[in-house]
């Protein structure tokens, strides 16, 4: 039974998250949008994940017909393939509140995408360290803190620098994770199989 999802005026990566959602359900959904990111995002998606996809234009909106075709996804996809494992568990560092360097508003509507994303993903880091600024993405007050609860539930440890939360004045306000310090943080980038720094 084919499902359809309607994503137009949706913002990244929602698109792309309800159809991911949508094809752990079923092998076969029509997915409608009214952007071309989108369009571009969600077909990557499905062929990296092996399935074959079709488009329909009518006016301003494209329909992007996905179709379960049994093949595995493809390696070599650098989004949505599989790597390779590495010894050593996955730790990702994050410290600051914004992505990228420039425009801070934009940085911040980037963070909160990636947490966002990061959380509907299959693949999770096993330890997310905050430090710096990052730690003001576990407090209280912060848009992220429901994104961060949900990678807790999924099993994710997040440690926050306990030095950085005092010198915001902020040891009082953790919402999310356990206040750490630089001994642990340390001895858990030392023992990582990958780190990945946002």
């Amino acid at each position: 039974m084919r499902k359809e999802i309607d994503a137009r005026g949706l913002a990244c990566p929602e698109p792309v998250v309800l159809a991911r959602k949508a094809l752990a359900e079923c092998g076969e959904i029509t997915v409608i949008v009214n952007d071309d990111t989108a369009r571009d995002n969600v077909r990557r998606m499905a062929e990296g994940m092996g399935f074959t996809v079709t488009l329909d234009s009518h006016g301003a909106d494209t329909s992007l017909h996905i179709i379960s075709t049994g093949r595995p996804a493809r390696s070599d996809s650098p989004v949505y393939g599989r790597s390779e494992s590495v010894p050593g568990p996955t730790v990702m560092v994050i410290s600051s509140d914004k992505m990228g360097r420039g425009n801070d508003e934009l940085g911040s509507i980037l963070m909160k995408s990636f947490l966002h994303t990061l959380g509907e993903a299959e693949a999770k880091p096993d330890t997310m360290i905050f430090f710096n600024t990052g730690v003001k993405l576990a407090i209280q007050g912060s848009e992220v803190i429901e994104d961060l609860e949900a990678l807790l539930r999924a099993g994710v440890k997040i440690l926050v620098c306990g030095t950085c939360l005092g010198y915001f004045e902020a040891k009082d306000k953790l919402a999310a994770g356990t206040v750490s310090n630089m001994y642990d943080i340390t001895e858990t980038m030392l023992k990582a199989g990958k780190i990945v720094q946002i």
